[in-house]
């Protein structure tokens, strides 16, 4: 590197004067200075005889101009010479590490010198004022864009943070309480560059839940078939369970049962249903009758050729013809019922003696025989009687 014109005017009016036999020099090498007189006048030479080894980083300055270390100080003069030693150091960044030499006064110079300008946002440590006074680790990390969403709201910024946490930080975003960050705030910035913060509450609540009571049916010979009685009322219990609900940013994802507590026992329901036969008498046009129960039914009417099927049919599940005074019922209570007489007002005395499909519903039914001659229509509700005597054991539905 050649001295500027300046530096080589001042020289060379030093050289019109008379020259003294000997340059007299302070050299200034960080805290160290040296004084020397000597005749030489390169700079190589003079810096041999003060002992004084450059590495071929290192610069020397007079007046703050840099000279070449084969540079000849004209004779005859005193100078002050300035070394800058250079100084390693290891650049830490994303990429990896970099190590160079350098005689910059200041981190920041330093990092100029590779090309590198530190942002506001950017990390750089040491801090860019620092100066460099001996060989220096400089970690620098450039701020990247984020896109952080929070509260339903979307805001762009930049951060040279590591982790999702300190960058949120960095940024005036606490998470609070149970508060999420996605990713976790642990984690390293994601390579989107999304980040999303989750607003978590939980409550606990005491949430009640009935327990349903069991029933028991229990016969009693001291009521009458057909009659009931409550001996003892149902009673529902209670639960108290402790659930602790879970919301993300306001909506609700969870529950969780912590305790659950019995604080009523359900109680039992106790009825009894009567199974004394107590017999008791009618009027009908045809005269007194006795019965046992009566209970409403829903009443249909058949005769063989119209029976529901494809053909006439006259026989019947007893081996009777179908004609007036021929029932039906359901299969369960033919087989508890037949041979058993009944009377049904509007139609009279019949003997169940057949069976028919019923009802899906599960509604009690009987269907009314004729001949296809004196067939009438029946669709409504009847009061069937049964009468004497009462068979050994009573049809549930009928107790």
């Amino acid at each position: 590197m050649k001295p500027p014109l300046w530096l080589l005017f001042i020289f060379a009016l030093t050289a019109c004067q008379p020259r003294p036999p000997q340059v007299t020099l302070v050299i200034l090498d960080g805290q160290k200075q040296i004084n020397l007189e000597t005749d030489a006048s390169n700079l190589s030479t003079i810096f041999s005889q003060a002992n004084i080894k450059l590495s071929d980083s290192d610069k020397v300055q007079y007046n703050g101009a840099e000279l070449p270390i084969d540079f000849s100080l004209p004779v005859g003069g005193r100078y002050i010479l300035q070394i800058q030693r250079a100084r390693e150091i290891t650049l830490v960044t994303p990429e990896g590490h970099t190590i160079f030499k350098t005689t910059a006064a200041s981190v920041e110079q330093a990092l100029l010198q590779t090309g590198l300008s530190a942002y506001a946002a950017d990390f750089l440590e040491p801090a860019p004022e620092t100066p460099i006074n001996s060989d220096l680790t400089i970690t620098y990390r450039p701020a990247r864009d984020l896109s952080i969403t929070v509260d339903g709201k979307n805001s762009s910024v930049k951060s040279s943070a590591m982790t999702v946490g300190q960058a949120l930080t960095s940024t005036g975003i606490a998470l609070l309480g149970l508060d999420i960050s996605i990713p976790a705030e642990n984690l390293p910035l994601p390579s989107d560059g999304k980040i999303r913060v989750v607003r978590v509450n939980e409550t606990v609540s005491l949430i009640e839940k009935s327990i349903p009571f069991s029933k028991k049916i229990e016969y009693s010979t001291d009521l009458g078939v057909g009659t009931q009685k409550v001996i003892q009322s149902g009673q529902t219990g209670l639960i108290v369970n402790r659930v602790r609900i879970r919301y993300e940013d306001g909506a609700e994802v969870a529950r969780t049962v912590e305790a659950e507590t019995t604080v009523r026992q359900p109680q039992e329901s106790i009825i009894a249903i009567g199974s004394k036969v107590q017999l008791q008498t009618l009027e009908t046009p045809g005269g007194q009758i006795q019965y046992w129960r009566a209970v409403q039914m829903y009443a249909t009417s058949y005769s063989p050729c119209r029976s529901g099927i494809s053909k006439c049919s006259y026989g019947t599940a007893s081996g009777a013809p179908v004609k007036r005074g021929i029932v039906a019922m359901i299969r369960d209570l033919y087989n508890q019922l037949s041979g058993s007489q009944v009377y049904i007002p509007g139609y009279g005395l019949a003997v169940i003696a057949d069976v028919g499909g019923g009802f899906p519903d599960g509604r009690l039914w009987i269907d009314l025989g004729y001949s296809d001659e004196d067939f009438q229509t029946w669709s409504g509700p009847v009061t069937v009687y049964f009468l004497a005597p009462a068979p050994a054991s009573i049809p549930a539905v009928l107790e």
